[in-house]
């Protein structure tokens, strides 16, 4: 049976009204074997005693930094992991069902499968423009991208070994999956999308326009 530990990254800052649900469904997941490392940038809300009182099996490491490098803070809680799989999700993102860490785990029986990233769908207060961000960018159809470099930390999944090789860059202040994405297909290697994987975000990836 394929049954690899996987590390799973929640990164967070200030997410008091979504994390509980997170992580709730988190370790509701079908597929058991697995950690959890929560990286939080100094949140100054509830986030942190909501994750010691409710989920004590979660990993606190504390992130601190005036300007948020999402790659730092992947690196840093990969570091400290131990799976041979590492997945990732953001702190406000909320697994759609208990198949969602499965459906990830399952491209890597494919032993040419370095990554993959799942589907973001609109949660019922996202707003119009990331309603049409998220359906438009996350369709139905399963995608073996061999030249397209798209790749999305919100909701995603790889190797250690190729972590090791690649980690995320640790100076730019976003994009740093994108950014990754294309230094791994530069290389030759192939990035799942895996629709089955999904889950809910509010926001789309321009942030409702947001500057």
């Amino acid at each position: 049976m394929f049954n690899p530990l996987v590390s799973i990254i929640v990164r967070t800052k200030n997410e008091d009204f979504w994390i509980g649900k997170c992580l709730n469904e988190i370790f509701n997941q079908e597929y058991k074997n697995f950690e959890v490392i929560l990286v939080d940038n100094n949140s100054k809300d509830k986030t942190i005693n909501i994750v010691k009182k409710n989920f004590p099996k979660v990993k606190i490491i504390n992130y601190k930094s005036k300007i948020f490098l999402p790659g730092k803070a992947l690196n840093l809680g990969i570091k400290k992991s131990k799976g041979h799989l590492v997945a990732m999700i953001s702190g406000h993102c909320i697994p759609k069902n208990n198949k969602w860490l499965k459906m990830l785990v399952k491209n890597f029986k494919n032993l040419n499968v370095v990554a993959c990233y799942g589907r973001q769908e609109p949660s019922d207060i996202s707003e119009p423009n990331d309603v049409r961000d998220l359906t438009y960018l996350f369709g139905l159809d399963r995608k073996v991208q061999s030249k397209d470099p798209f790749f999305h930390n919100a909701n995603s999944a790889l190797t250690r070994s190729i972590w090791k090789k690649y980690p995320f860059d640790e100076d730019c202040t976003n994009i740093e999956d994108r950014i990754w994405g294309k230094q791994v297909i530069k290389e030759g290697f192939k990035i799942i999308y895996d629709p089955d994987a999904s889950v809910f975000h509010h926001h789309g990836i321009h942030h409702g326009l947001n500057e």
